[in-house]
């Protein structure tokens, strides 16, 4: 392992023997769960990409998010950018064998240069993978070329989308193939539907027809199916959840529907902690059911926290990205995260990242000013790349929770499993989008 890693971040807390079983189901399983997982990615084909939030209690190893457009690609181990690459030249050769051209659609977004970091990462990885690209802007403030200089030293160049009949043309080329790098929460552009290039991942994965809740629904269904292969308690790797539709924050609408989901789900987490001997408060996060970047999202401890929220707390949870209304919700079981990272001990939470079926890295996102119960996807979060992909199938034959190739390990199986949510949340969106 490269020098420059992190350890494993120290997992804090006493009540490991339900990780212990977790780990140990997946170390004794493991050719099981490989095969398994052949089966099933034939059965349905990865996404092209993604990024799968996890947070580790000790007692509990879950996602709680599940990117299909990720970005921080920026924060991902350098040494490990061949596998990106390798990893790339299998996706295309799986959706669009023919492409040598691509074209890279970002997020509007212009002014932050961490994520125009992440593009040029992705640029970069799959010029490596032998595809000449440009980038694609879709912004209609950007009506000429632009060049950005980036803290890295690199720079990178974009340019308008010019719509030709069904094909669109970038600097006066004709992809191949689209790889969309922005999660349309503000809808899908006229300009790339109806095209006959191949868009990936397709429009309709985007959060204007995607929802959280239609992706744990799924993942629920999975952990299932998956518990039974390696007999394990399904609650010990998969949130409980709720939604409310209907609901408008500014108005007060919805308001019962989410104070007695939020007692319902207290209550079925309260009944598993005290199956497990957790002696801990449950609590449930609240977010909007489309994509939130790291926007209108709320904890709730009792049923009065989302009673009578005021102005400035039902301003926030009004609205998500691009100014998008929250008009329908999840309510998910919050899951602590126990994993530490540094001598002052910063809460930590793994992000694993995946191209194909692959794991091909990740990192803990941590931060300095926020709690176990928090989220950490926020202003002032920071990132430590780690090695995920070269123990996340080939762990070692100890037990211990804090051995680096068993925790990996542990992770690039829950996230597999996201990723499997994913593909048949996109089979059943992409059906329903003919």
């Amino acid at each position: 392992m490269s020098p420059t890693l992190q350890t494993v971040p120290h997992l804090t807390t006493a009540q490991s023997g339900p990780l212990h079983e977790i780990e140990s189901h997946l170390l004794e399983r493991r050719h099981e769960i490989e095969s398994w997982f052949r089966k099933a990615w034939l059965a349905t084909p990865a996404p092209f990409y993604a990024s799968v939030d996890l947070r580790n209690a000790g007692f509990k190893l879950a996602p709680v998010d599940t990117n299909l457009f990720p970005a921080g690609f920026n924060n991902l181990n350098p040494d490990f950018q061949p596998l990106c690459i390798q990893a790339i030249q299998s996706a295309m050769e799986h959706v669009c064998p023919q492409a040598e051209r691509l074209v890279i659609i970002p997020e509007k977004h212009t002014r932050n240069l961490f994520y125009l970091e992440s593009v040029a990462t992705l640029r970069d990885i799959a010029e490596q993978a032998g595809f000449e690209v440009s980038i694609g802007s879709i912004n209609p403030e950007h009506e000429e070329p632009a060049e950005f200089d980036l803290p890295s030293g690199r720079r990178l160049r974009m340019a308008p989308v010019e719509r030709r009949g069904r094909r669109i043309e970038v600097d006066g080329h004709s992809p191949c193939a689209i790889l969309l790098n922005n999660d349309l929460a503000g809808g899908r552009p006229d300009v790339l539907e109806g095209l006959e290039q191949e868009v990936i991942p397709p429009l309709a994965l985007g959060w204007s027809d995607r929802r959280k809740s239609a992706h744990f629904a799924a993942y629920e269904g999975i952990v299932e199916e998956f518990a039974r292969l390696v007999d394990l308690d399904p609650w010990l790797i998969s949130p409980l959840f709720a939604r409310c539709e209907a609901v408008d924050f500014l108005k007060r609408e919805g308001e019962q529907c989410l104070a007695e989901s939020v007692d319902n789900l207290l209550a079925r987490i309260r009944r598993k902690y005290a199956q497990y001997g957790i002696e801990r408060d449950p609590f449930v996060v609240i977010k909007a059911d489309a994509g939130t970047y790291g926007m209108g999202i709320m904890t709730a401890t009792s049923p009065d926290d989302v009673r009578g929220l005021n102005r400035k707390q039902r301003t926030r949870m009004a609205r998500t990205k691009e100014s998008q209304n929250v008009d329908r919700v999840i309510l998910q079981e919050g899951v602590y995260t126990f994993e530490t990272i540094g001598d002052e001990a910063h809460v930590a939470e793994p992000v694993v990242y995946m191209i194909d079926h692959f794991v091909v890295g990740g990192f803990y996102r941590v931060h300095t000013r926020k709690g176990d119960d928090e989220s950490l996807n926020a202003p002032g979060a920071h990132f430590e790349p780690l090695a995920f992909a070269n123990t996340c199938t080939t762990p070692d034959n100890s037990r211990d929770p804090d051995a680096e190739p068993n925790r990996f390990y542990a992770y690039g199986v829950i996230a597999r499993l996201a990723l499997l949510a994913a593909a048949r949340e996109a089979a059943e969106l992409e059906g329903g989008s003919r």
